[in-house]
């Protein structure tokens, strides 16, 4: 059965996840509303992700490029690999996003969700979450 999970101006829709599929993969859609910049800089330590475009466009950008994802279009984000993503346009964004193998699960955005949804989210403990479920957090470099 699917769980639904909202936190800022993202939804994610797990469609599939580690506990279901055995650590296989975990797969969801995902719906970023309009001028929403999700989520900070970061990278996978145990997985690869691939994302494929539903609805609208959404803006990646890995390894310091930009790249568009719209319907029909697909991207691989090799473990490792700084990536983040945000929607430039006037309307919803949506993706089909599969993480191989499945280690994060919905664990990780229920518990970010809840510290967005405290109203002033403590960086600190966001980064301690996301160090804890295998994402690493990367400081932008400044632009010169």
């Amino acid at each position: 059965m699917a769980e639904t999970i909202g936190m800022g101006g993202l939804v994610l829709e797990f469609l599939h996840s580690k506990d279901d599929t055995g650590g296989s993969l975990d797969m969801f859609r995902m719906i970023v509303q309009p001028n929403a910049r999700m989520p900070v800089p970061h990278y996978h330590e145990s997985w690869d992700e691939a994302v494929y475009g539903l609805e609208g466009t959404l803006t990646f950008q890995v390894d310091g490029r930009d790249v568009a994802v719209g319907p029909g279009q697909s991207l691989f984000i090799p473990r490792g690999i700084v990536h983040a993503f945000r929607n430039d346009s006037q309307a919803p964004a949506v993706c089909l996003s599969v993480l191989t193998p499945g280690v994060l699960g919905p664990g990780y955005f229920r518990e970010m969700a809840a510290l967005i949804d405290s109203g002033a989210p403590d960086p600190a403990r966001m980064k301690e979450v996301m160090l804890r479920h295998g994402l690493v957090p990367v400081v932008p470099a400044p632009k010169v």
